[in-house]
């Protein structure tokens, strides 16, 4: 063997690595927590100061369970600008997670405070992953897009924008939001949009009050491959759900014997997201992260499951055409297709091991790119 072969061989590897990745896609951003840099404290009857905004960044957000750390500098925070400071002396020093994004929601675009907070995100551009912009499309459409998108591209070409829908104006224009390379999920800002259509919404009932719209958002966004981010509780419980509960019959049982109603109506609505197809949703609680992820992620019980239902239409040769049974069930290509996404999705939000990512890599490229697209539209196919 030439010294060239073992060189040609890795630089193979590493070229179907990539390809690989890039027909997975890039991870969900999950369960977002609202991380409000500088806040009040209600005991003191105050404002943080920067000591003391230090000390709590330290403790909840280096040890976050969440998909997502999203700094909040718009509606949620009072003190912008120590806020922004705050983000500057401490964000560089955040430990890096790969299971963990970190996201910023500036103000609304051409805003005074936008610009100042668009100079925080050049300074800091390496630190973020996503850029949230509040109240996308309302005062200038579609180009509040372009024209971040073009900022961004020339700090950090990793950065991508979570436009957020808060008015009928942004959902009327919602294709064109998402019409750009730097968007892969748009957020549903349930508790401005309600606003702005006068609907009175209720913590416990919201989804079925918004549902036709949050239908929209999903349907726009399902053609142009892109994912949404669901709905804000406003309910905290107080009783934390145990992270060691992951199955869904485990999780049933303990919010029956010791969850409380608040936790209930929080993992009622983030079950009814997840089984719409949503990528991700904003809690603004540390009890809400667990209840939310277990709703959002598929269980062990069910992955391995699926495995075995595309294992079965392998081996029968039916998993572009024909039918099996399995469990007592008649299952045929749209159902293979659905077990693959529950694959995909857990990878997504990454709970899916090693093996059982190459399966599914396997399994996808026993596909023809039309049906990869049409089971999984996030990744990309070379």
């Amino acid at each position: 063997m030439s010294a060239r072969e073992p060189q040609a061989h890795t630089a193979a590897q590493s070229l179907t690595e990539r390809a690989d990745a890039m027909l997975l896609g890039d991870y969900w951003p999950g369960i977002q927590i609202y991380y409000p840099p500088v806040k009040y404290a209600p005991s003191l009857g105050i404002y943080e100061d920067l000591e003391q905004a230090a000390a709590r960044f330290k403790k909840h957000a280096y040890g976050t369970t969440s998909h997502t750390l999203l700094f909040d500098l718009e509606d949620g925070c009072r003190q912008k600008e120590m806020s922004r400071e705050l983000l500057r002396r401490e964000l560089p020093n955040l430990p890096r997670r790969k299971e963990v994004q970190i996201a910023v929601r500036i103000n609304p675009f051409r805003t005074e405070e936008y610009e100042k907070d668009l100079i925080m995100v050049r300074d800091l551009a390496d630190h973020f992953d996503v850029v949230m912009l509040a109240k996308a499309g309302e005062a200038y459409g579609a180009p509040e897009i372009r024209d971040l998108s073009a900022v961004l591209v020339g700090l950090n070409s990793r950065l991508t924008i979570q436009p957020i829908i808060e008015h009928p104006k942004s959902l009327k224009i919602a294709p064109d939001l998402m019409q750009y390379p730097t968007v892969k999920h748009v957020v549903f800002g349930i508790h401005d949009f309600s606003k702005a259509m006068g609907i009175q919404i209720t913590p416990r009932r919201w989804t079925e009050e918004l549902a036709y719209f949050m239908n929209q958002v999903l349907f726009e966004a399902r053609i142009a491959g892109k994912g949404v981010i669901g709905g804000v509780e406003t309910l905290i419980g107080q009783n934390p759900m145990p992270e060691t509960i992951v199955e869904n019959d485990d999780v049933r049982r303990w919010l029956d014997l010791h969850g409380d109603e608040e936790s209930r109506v929080v993992y009622k609505h983030a079950c009814e997201e997840s089984a719409m197809g949503m990528t991700g949703k904003q809690v603004i609680h540390p009890s809400h992260i667990h209840p939310c992820k277990v709703a959002y992620t598929p269980s062990p019980s069910d992955i391995k499951t699926k495995i075995e239902i595309l294992k079965a239409a392998i081996e029968a040769d039916a998993l572009l055409g024909g039918a099996i049974k399995f469990n007592g069930e008649m299952l045929d290509p749209p159902m293979f297709g659905k077990a693959l996404q529950t694959l995909l999705r857990a990878h997504a939000l990454h709970a899916l091991s090693d093996d059982d990512t190459h399966f599914a890599i396997e399994v996808l490229h026993k596909l023809p790119a039309q049906v990869v697209r049409e089971n999984w539209p996030y990744g990309v196919i070379l």
